[in-house]
């Protein structure tokens, strides 16, 4: 199976497959490479429906150029910590941040994210961000705040350092659950005031009455799973569990 990265020519091999309508296992299959080397290159250059070889090959090499400053400004990476291979965390991070990508988050929110969530301390500066993502600092902070409205991270003011760093912890998903549990009760909520104000019998007023029913019925589900999640952890005290209402 070849190896390195991938070749314009490869590239235009991905394009024709996808302008077939070829799943990423036939294309990968066609490349002899990873099925993830696909995904991972379709969703960093415009997803299947706009993916093209010479503005994705292009992309590529002008990623890699301002991927290399000097080795003064390079930030310590964590790659090399407990002994791990660095080619290894990259192709980690790359893959971790095309599947964030893949489920809405814009692409420097979901590099955000990944940094912070492969970093050993969970935790980083804005300045930090931006010094190991090599971003401006007003990415990091468009970023940071997409995150914490989702409640993926959050802030903690540094009294030492007179700044606030950004956290990720154990508990994260489970806020960033909740959080989206309580979107899909509003969801119902304004869904089932609608229906009233246009009239359950009517057409529209119908559609927007199964709309609350459904929303209410996940955002329901999901509470409960949060609550049979919590009680399985054992180091959890009891106040800290969700309630039934998000």
């Amino acid at each position: 199976m070849p190896g390195g990265r991938l070749t314009h020519q490869d590239r235009r091999r991905i394009a024709g497959g996808l302008a077939e309508g070829l799943t990423y296992t036939e294309i990968a299959r066609l490349l002899e490479r990873p099925i993830s080397t696909v995904s991972r290159e379709v969703a960093r250059n415009g997803g299947t429906d706009g993916y093209q070889a010479d503005r994705a090959h292009q992309a590529t090499e002008g990623r890699a150029r301002r991927r290399a400053p000097s080795p003064a400004a390079r930030p310590p990476a964590a790659a090399h910590a407990h002994g791990r291979d660095p080619g290894a965390v990259r192709d980690l991070e790359e893959r971790f941040t095309a599947l964030m990508i893949a489920t809405g988050l814009p692409r420097m929110t979901a590099r955000v994210l990944t940094c912070l969530y492969t970093t050993d301390s969970g935790s980083l500066t804005a300045a930090e961000l931006v010094q190991r993502l090599q971003v401006s600092p007003a990415s990091v902070s468009k970023a940071i705040g997409e995150l914490e409205q989702q409640e993926l991270v959050r802030r903690e003011r540094d009294p030492r350092r007179r700044r606030d760093r950004y956290i990720i912890d154990a508990d994260v998903w489970f806020r960033a659950w909740l959080a989206s549990a309580r979107q899909n009760a509003t969801l119902a909520e304004v869904a089932r005031e609608g229906a009233g104000t246009l009239g359950t019998a009517t057409p529209a007023g119908a559609r927007l009455l199964a709309m609350g029913r459904f929303f209410g019925y996940v955002g329901h589900d999901m509470i409960q799973a949060a609550e049979r999640w919590r009680q399985a952890q054992p180091d959890v005290p009891p106040g800290e569990r969700p309630s039934e209402s998000p």
